[in-house]
C-alpha cells in the first residue's frame, strides 16, 4: 500500500515521525509531503531517514527549467500512484484550505488532485478547535467523504486543557489499515442505531434533557454504514455532522423517537439502542412561557415509552443491542436490564469515570451478553469502541444464523 503522509506546520509535527514508522511497520511505502511551516519544528531529513525517500517540501523545485517543469506536475504523479493521503497533524490552516479548495503550495495542491481515500488527524489549540469555522470546515470535508481522526483531550502546547492534542500514532496508523481494507462483514444487514437525547418540553422554551452527546451513537452508525450494513440513524438532538452514507432520521422528543423506531423496526436485521432516551416527560405543555414571577411551580411527570423494552417483546429474531449508562454496579445493572428488555447484549459503561462517556471523545465499555460473557474493552476513542462493538454483534448475529 502506498501512502502520502503530509505533516503540517504544529507543534504535533514531531509525532509524524512515528506515524511513519508505524505505517511501514505496516508494509506501507510511505512518501513524506511537508509544508514550509512544519519545518520549522521537525527536518525533512528525518522523514527522508525513516522513509528512505525524499521529502517533498515545494511546489517547485529549484534548479534548471527542465527540473522545475518536473516538479509542477510532480503532485499529479504523487497523487497517482498513492493509495490514501494522510495528514497529521492537520492544522486549522489546512483544514480550512482543504474545506475551500485553495492551493497555494504542493500539499494543498495534492489535496485537490487526489483521487484516493483522504484521512484527517487534526491538532490545534482547543479554542481552534471548537471554533464554529474550524467545526463548519471539518463537517463540510467529512461530508465530501474525507474521514476524521479526532483530537484527544489533555494538556496542550499552549497550557491550555482540553480536546486538540494529536491522536496517537497507533491510532492513526490503524485508522489509515481500515480505510485501504475495512471489514464488509456487515453487508446485507440493516442497522437502526439511535444516538443522542431526546427533549421533552416543560414550556414553549424550557425542556428536560440529559449530557449525552451522540457522539457514540454517531460512531457507531458510521462504522455500521463502513462495514457494508445500510445504516439507519435516529437521532434526538445533537450538535454532530451527519455520518456519510447513513440514513439520518432527526427526532426531538421519546415519543417521536419511539415512532421512528417502529416504523423501520420490520426493515431491521439489527437494532442498537445507542440514545439516552428521557425517562419523564409533561403530559400537559403549558402553550405560553411560564413566568418566574410563580412562587412555585410545580411539574406532574409521566413516563416516557420504553422503547428498548417494546422491541425486544416484538424483536423475532433481529439482533437488540442495549446501553446501559450506570454510576455504580455497572455488571448487575447491565445484566438487568439485558433480562428485563430481552436484549441479547449490553453496553454499559461508567458515565461517573472521569474522561469517558458522556461529551467525551474516548470510552471504556463492558459488554454483557445473553450466555453471561462479561467483557470489558480497554479505553478507547470512541470510533475505535464502536468496531469493537460491532465485532461482538457480528459473532453474536453470526451465531442467530446458524442456531
Amino acid at each position: 500500500m502506498n501512502v502520502v503522509l503530509g505533516v503540517g506546520g504544529g507543534i504535533a509535527a514531531y509525532k509524524a515521525a512515528e506515524i511513519a514508522r508505524r505505517l511501514m511497520d505496516q508494509g506501507c511505502a510511505v512518501q513524506v509531503v511537508m509544508t514550509e511551516a512544519a519545518r520549522e519544528f521537525v527536518t525533512p531529513l528525518t522523514f527522508a531517514a525513516l522513509t528512505g525517500r525524499k521529502v517533498i517540501t515545494s511546489l517547485f523545485a529549484a534548479g534548471s527549467s527542465e527540473d522545475t517543469l518536473a516538479s509542477a506536475v510532480e503532485h499529479i504523479r504523487v497523487a497517482q500512484e498513492n493509495d490514501v493521503l494522510v495528514v497529521a497533524p492537520a492544522t486549522a490552516d489546512l483544514i480550512a484550505k482543504f474545506a475551500h479548495g485553495l492551493a497555494n503550495d504542493f500539499l494543498t495542491t495534492l489535496y485537490l488532485a487526489f483521487t484516493g481515500k483522504v484521512i484527517l488527524a487534526p491538532a490545534m489549540n482547543t479554542n481552534m478547535w471548537r471554533h464554529p469555522a474550524t467545526q463548519a470546515n471539518l463537517a463540510a470535508l467529512e461530508r465530501r467523504g474525507n474521514q476524521i481522526v479526532p483530537p484527544e483531550e489533555g494538556v496542550l502546547a499552549c497550557g491550555m486543557v482540553g480536546p486538540g492534542r494529536l491522536s496517537e500514532p497507533e491510532t492513526i496508523a490503524d485508522a489509515v489499515a481500515r480505510a485501504v481494507s475495512p471489514k464488509r462483514d456487515l453487508e446485507g444487514e440493516t442497522v437502526i442505531v439511535t444516538a443522542g437525547p431526546t427533549q421533552e418540553p416543560l414550556d414553549p422554551v424550557r425542556f428536560l434533557s440529559n449530557r449525552s452527546s451522540g457522539k457514540m451513537g454517531y460512531a457507531l452508525a458510521e462504522a455500521a454504514a463502513r462495514r457494508g450494513a445500510r445504516t439507519v440513524l435516529v437521532s434526538g438532538p445533537v450538535n454532530l455532522p451527519e455520518p456519510a452514507g447513513v440514513e439520518v432520521v432527526q427526532v426531538r422528543t421519546a415519543h417521536e423517537m419511539r415512532k421512528a423506531v417502529m416504523e423501520r423496526l420490520s426493515e431491521s436485521t439489527i437494532i442498537i439502542k445507542a440514545a439516552a432516551v428521557a425517562d419523564y416527560y409533561v403530559p400537559s405543555v403549558p402553550p405560553q412561557k411560564v413566568k418566574k414571577t410563580m412562587a412555585r411551580w410545580s411539574i406532574e411527570l409521566e413516563p416516557t415509552p420504553d422503547i428498548l423494552a417494546e422491541v425486544g417483546r416484538s424483536k423475532g429474531d433481529r439482533l437488540l443491542v442495549g446501553f446501559a449508562a450506570e454510576t455504580e454496579n455497572l455488571v448487575s445493572e447491565a445484566r438487568r436490564k439485558l433480562e428485563s428488555k430481552n436484549c441479547d447484549l449490553v453496553v454499559g459503561n461508567l458515565v461517573s469515570k472521569e474522561g469517558i462517556g458522556f461529551e467525551s471523545e474516548k470510552n471504556e465499555v463492558t459488554l454483557v451478553t445473553r450466555s453471561g460473557d462479561v467483557i470489558p474493552l480497554p479505553l478507547a476513542p470512541k470510533r475505535e469502541v464502536a468496531d469493537m462493538i460491532l465485532d461482538h454483534v457480528w459473532k453474536l448475529r453470526l451465531a442467530l444464523h446458524s442456531a
